[in-house]
């Protein structure tokens, strides 16, 4: 298969998109009146930046009662003079007493917060959220219905996500066929995208993020992120510290982390979920496995290295190979309730067929039923990336590293290794220098972490914490990506209380 950056390094609220995709379910509702018209607050920015500032968005009717609207920021936020990118936001106003906005965005990066809203609401925040705030959903820079990447043709992507790459996994021929793959796709992103694709890092993000809050009328940003959108809300509050209400960051980055850093923290997180589920599978009668976890996990390794020797041909004429194979069995594991879907997953391919391995690899990656793709989440994902790591594709370095992830992590890790092809041939260089996020000066900032999350693991929500100068911990036990709205009473009233109220719950409480 093609590289990618690994595996996604923070994911789009993937159990709402494993729902939505696998029982259709979603849900509607009839919001309360809103003001057609948003009233920027007042804000001193320089001259330049003004006119963004203190544009006034129009609010028109859409999507079942629902409100969405256009915002301009500038291209450049060094050179506002230089061009504009517009933002898409989609808003349920409060249906009770309104006591300002609140901002959302559900990871990725990549993923649409717009149609996070739009589809998934009652999954974005509980009644009472939705009570006491206009629930706003937006697509970052680069993503979506904003001013957006282009890359590739719907059968272009197919190649690029589910192609088999010759030659042995890690040889001189394996990775210069990846190489090759990485410049043929950033060659068709700088085309096809132009002037805005050096220009969708996430710390022009956060800078939108403060024009949006300025332009809905918030004096300070009320925020609930979600996985990559806790390093969005991190990023944030380092920026302005002193315009934070109140954030929520759940199934938290660590913003100090390196690139090789997040994949083998995943790569031991999705390790131990598969893990988990593998535990719970055994004490099942219908479970595919039998024996012991070390087992399972033994026959599990033994189906990715068979299928990146000798891949399994779908029915629609794709092949399903190793990294299409993990792709489909991480998709579940970010939520214990689709586990599952695992058990027909390993059942069906054990038998020789590709089908179930591509519908959970196709929902990952917003592949419809008819080879058409949903939205550009990865390539928005791919280039938002390349921005905000560091990369080093030398050979030996990769090599290295692989080894490491193998170590660590012996059935998800080998193929979790060589991700920095991609971007280490990205046309653009990322000027990022990751480190620690203070927020010094900030108000207090509640990271929710949960104990067993595959993607976001519960280290990351304990550093960020702790280099928060005013972060505060919840912990919750359990299994999946994320916490709040899919995990317990606990979990939910201790963020609807902070967010409503201001309410910092005591230190090291756990849910």
């Amino acid at each position: 298969m093609t590289s990618r950056s690994a595996v996604r390094t923070a994911v789009i609220a993937i159990a709402a998109v494993v729902a939505l995709t696998l029982t259709g379910c979603v849900t509607w509702f009839l919001p309360a009146k809103a003001s057609t018209s948003s009233t920027p607050a007042p804000e001193k920015v320089s001259a330049a930046l003004a006119p963004f500032y203190e544009q006034i968005l129009t609010w028109k009717s859409c999507d079942g009662g629902k409100q969405c609207a256009t915002a301009k920021a500038p291209l450049d936020w060094n050179d506002p003079g230089k061009g504009e990118i517009e933002l898409a936001l989609i808003r349920q106003p409060a249906k009770g007493t309104k006591q300002g906005s609140l901002l959302t965005n559900p990871g990725g990066p990549g993923a649409s917060g717009f149609d996070f809203v739009k589809d998934s609401v009652d999954f974005v925040a509980d009644a009472t959220l939705q009570d006491h705030f206009d629930i706003v959903g937006f697509d970052p820079r680069g993503v979506g219905r904003s001013t957006a990447v282009k890359c590739y043709d719907a059968a272009q992507m197919d190649q690029y996500l589910y192609g088999i790459t010759p030659g042995e996994r890690g040889s001189d021929q394996w990775i210069a066929e990846n190489t090759t793959v990485a410049k043929d796709f950033g060659a068709a992103c700088q085309k096809n995208t132009g002037a805005p694709l050096p220009k969708v890092d996430t710390v022009s993000a956060a800078r939108d993020l403060d024009l949006l809050r300025a332009t809905l009328g918030d004096k300070k940003l009320n925020y609930l992120g979600y996985s990559y959108g806790t390093y969005l809300g991190a990023v944030y509050a380092g920026l302005y510290p002193g315009k934070t209400g109140r954030l929520v960051l759940d199934g938290a980055l660590d913003p100090a982390a390196t690139n090789f850093e997040v994949t083998q923290v995943q790569a031991k997180g999705f390790e131990s979920a598969l893990r988990a589920y593998l535990k719970s599978c055994l004490t099942q009668k219908d479970c595919p496995f039998s024996g012991t976890v070390d087992n399972a996990m033994n026959t599990i390794a033994q189906l990715l290295a068979s299928v990146d020797k000798s891949p399994i041909r779908n029915s629609d004429g794709r092949e399903l190979g190793a990294n299409t194979l993990v792709t489909a069995i991480i998709t579940p594991l970010y939520d214990a309730t689709a586990w599952s879907y695992l058990d027909k997953l390993f059942e069906s391919v054990m038998q020789g067929s590709a089908s179930v391995a591509f519908t959970l690899a196709d929902t990952y990656n917003d592949r419809n039923a008819d080879g058409t793709y949903s939205d550009n989440s990865t390539e928005a994902f791919v280039a938002i990336n390349c921005l905000d790591y560091t990369y080093d594709a030398d050979p030996a370095t990769m090599r290295a590293q692989a080894a490491e992830l193998a170590k660590v992590a012996p059935v998800i890790g080998p193929y979790m290794a060589y991700g920095d092809i991609g971007c280490a041939n990205w046309p653009y260089t990322s000027t990022v220098k990751r480190g620690p996020i203070s927020a010094d000066g900030s108000a207090p900032i509640l990271v929710v972490g949960t104990t067993n999350d595959p993607a976001t693991p519960y280290v990351w929500a304990k550093n960020l914490a702790s280099e928060l100068q005013n972060g505060h911990l919840l912990t919750y036990k359990g299994e999946g990506h994320t916490a709040y709205n899919k995990s317990n009473s606990c979990v939910n009233g201790t963020v609807d209380d902070f967010l409503v109220h201001g309410t910092v719950p005591a230190d090291g409480k756990t849910c």
